[in-house]
């Protein structure tokens, strides 16, 4: 299984299917990031946290933590 986590800077996946229950998953779906959407990965922090991703034509930085549920192709 690939998370968002694992791919790397100038890359872009597709997100498969989004792991996490209750407020965690609703919260990660309110920033755009749901199946079948195109993640481009811009920067990650220094120490790896957090990420910055292109989604819907906007920037967006998750923490790691929330990288780790989103699992891509």
């Amino acid at each position: 299984m690939k998370t968002l986590r694992d791919v790397g800077i100038g890359e872009t996946a597709t997100i498969v299917k989004l792991h996490g229950e209750g407020a965690v998953k609703r919260r990660i779906m309110d920033m755009g990031l749901t199946k079948h959407t195109s993640v481009y990965v811009r920067k990650v922090a220094p120490l790896g946290d957090p990420i910055e991703v292109t989604v819907r034509n906007y920037e967006l930085s998750i923490r790691k933590a929330d990288a780790e549920m989103i699992e891509v192709e």
